[in-house]
């Protein structure tokens, strides 16, 4: 699978950093880009989006688009970054499903194609099948919310706000999420 995402939480630097990235510093929308789009880029990976790069890309220009108007800290920030991203998969998902088109992504090509280490490559795609497989049994809205929790480490509070539900549905939908887990785990349909 893929590696752990370091942290790059800003703290107590996050009001200067917005605020410079507000007035058009460069280096403060680096700054703001690397300490979220990692954590962006990895759930939207999970979430089996075709090019996660290209979402997280517009994305932030989404965001540098409607920077003024937002406030709050960087949790809020971490959390209206994630509400667009996932926003835009699924107007995506939407407008797919209305004009349905086969397209071969560079990632298919690029794994149809032969490659270095034929072992690391097999048992790469064993694991991410794996969970994927794991996944496959949940439902949308389980899905989400555990990948947000696990993947971008948000609190229910902030998924709440990201998939538009109350907090209570929220923790719901993981306890539910990982019962489903377990018993597919328990049933021997699916193996850790």
């Amino acid at each position: 699978m893929h590696e752990p995402v370091p942290d790059r939480s800003l703290h107590e630097q996050f009001p200067r950093i917005l605020a410079a990235a507000c007035a058009g510093g460069e280096w403060a929308w680096r700054e703001l880009y690397d300490a979220v789009a990692p954590h962006l880029t990895r759930y939207l990976r999970a979430r089996g989006v075709p090019e996660p790069d290209d979402v997280v890309g517009e994305t932030f220009v989404k965001v540098v688009r409607y920077i003024d108007g937002f406030e709050g800290d960087e949790a809020a920030f971490r959390t209206w970054v994630f509400t667009i991203g996932r926003n835009l998969v699924v107007d995506d998902f939407r407008r797919r499903a209305r004009r349905p088109v086969d397209v071969v992504t560079d990632d298919q090509l690029a794994a149809a194609a032969p490659s270095g280490d034929t072992e690391d490559d097999a048992m790469r795609d064993l694991a991410a099948a794996h969970v994927e497989e794991i996944l496959g049994h949940l439902s949308v809205d389980q899905r989400d919310v555990l990948l947000l929790r696990i993947l971008a480490g948000l609190t229910i509070a902030e998924i709440a706000q990201v998939v538009g539900k109350k907090e209570g549905a929220v923790k719901m939908l993981q306890a539910r999420g990982l019962a489903a887990i377990r018993t597919q785990i328990s049933l021997g349909s699916v193996t850790l």
